[in-house]
């Protein structure tokens, strides 16, 4: 076969094990997972409330262009109808936007650690990578603009990160806008938006008219509790969208994802309490945290990268022997960490208790 050259060091995505699996590996009764960032209060009560229901047309191919869905979102965050793109998740976006700006001879920027798909994408299609390390958990926009050059095509900016959880402030993305050269595209992926509560971060769709090349990715596989549907969407300018549409596949966001979608949206009240509850839980991961004198991130998603003693994939084993399925910082580019998906009260409850085991291990082996 005559594959890619950029395909010979790559490795296929590896996913962690399932709750299935864990239960039967180890026996357990029970296993809680914090190892994706779902839901734990589940979808949206409106979505579910249709999903009982059983009303969608299973045998009938999706609307193309989510004429339904495209409307709603549009005058929920008001803008144009033809700002807004789909996809499969907003993976499938990313996927887009590397086919259609990256390949040999480009370049595209991001920071290190973050979303692992950016890195991933623009090496099957061949672009250079070009990796800014955070500092502090934060962005290094400055040395991201260190390193644009004339080859430079796409810049990736996560907010909150992933897996830090840090968020880009408002003003140093808009000093930082202010500083790209208008033909690259920034993309600003904000997987998380919806858990935000820093009082001081504006929502940043109004940034879209004055820098068109800014393209903002958002998703309800998180908040919404709708991962199991893939969809995600994009806004931006209208020409950026066009041509990304030209790359996009038909049909490519399911029907169920299109009417689940455009039901949850009705749902703010369960968004806000979700919200509300993560920032509570998210106060006991850093009180927990600060009494055992280990270090964690600034996060403003709905997860937490919190220190472990010694190696990341042993403490998430062990862990994963008491029914808890965490990512091991290890293969996050955080060696010595674990990102824990904050879960519901009781949830966490389970997770301190096994965290205490962990902690108790380690100082029997010192």
């Amino acid at each position: 076969m005559l594959w890619k050259d950029s395909l010979r060091e790559m490795k296929p995505y590896k996913p962690g094990k399932s709750i299935k699996e864990v239960l039967n590996q180890y026996q357990l009764e029970k296993v809680v997972k914090l190892a994706s960032n779902e839901n734990p209060y589940g979808p949206a009560p409106s979505a579910k409330k249709l999903l009982d229901e059983g009303t969608i047309e299973i045998e009938m191919y999706p609307d193309g262009n989510a004429s339904s869905l495209r409307k709603k979102i549009a005058r929920k965050l008001n803008v144009n109808e033809d700002s807004l793109l789909f996809g499969g998740g907003s993976d499938e976006i990313i996927v887009m936007i590397s086919r259609a700006l990256l390949d040999s001879g480009k370049n595209t920027i991001m920071a290190t650690p973050t979303f692992p798909q950016y890195a991933h994408n623009a090496k099957i299609d061949g672009a250079e990578i070009r990796e800014v390390a955070l500092v502090d958990g934060h962005h290094n926009l400055d040395g991201f603009l260190n390193v644009i050059d004339k080859d430079t095509s796409v810049i990736w900016l996560c907010s909150p990160n992933n897996p830090t959880g840090n968020l880009i402030s408002s003003e140093a993305l808009t000093t930082f806008l202010t500083k790209v050269p208008d033909n690259i595209l920034v993309v600003l992926d904000e997987a998380y938006f919806e858990y935000i509560t820093d009082p001081s971060y504006t929502n940043t769709i109004h940034l879209l008219k004055e820098y068109p090349n800014l393209i903002v990715l958002r998703t309800f596989s998180k908040a919404y509790g709708l991962a199991a549907f893939r969809i995600g969407y994009a806004i931006g300018n209208p020409e950026v969208i066009s041509n990304l549409n030209k790359v996009r596949s038909p049909f490519n966001v399911t029907s169920a994802g299109q009417v689940l979608a455009e039901a949850a949206l009705d749902d703010d009240e369960f968004i806000k309490e979700c919200s509300l509850l993560n920032h509570e839980e998210m106060q006991r991961f850093i009180q927990y945290a600060n009494a055992n004198k280990l270090h964690i991130y600034d996060s403003e998603a709905n997860f937490v990268l919190i220190e472990v003693p010694g190696n990341g994939d042993l403490a998430s084993e062990k862990l994963l022997q008491q029914g808890f399925i965490v990512r091991s910082g290890e293969a996050l580019g955080t060696p010595g960490y674990i990102r824990v998906t904050i879960g519901s009260e009781n949830q966490n409850n389970g997770f301190f208790a096994a965290f205490d085991s962990l902690l108790a291990d380690a100082q029997l082996l010192k």
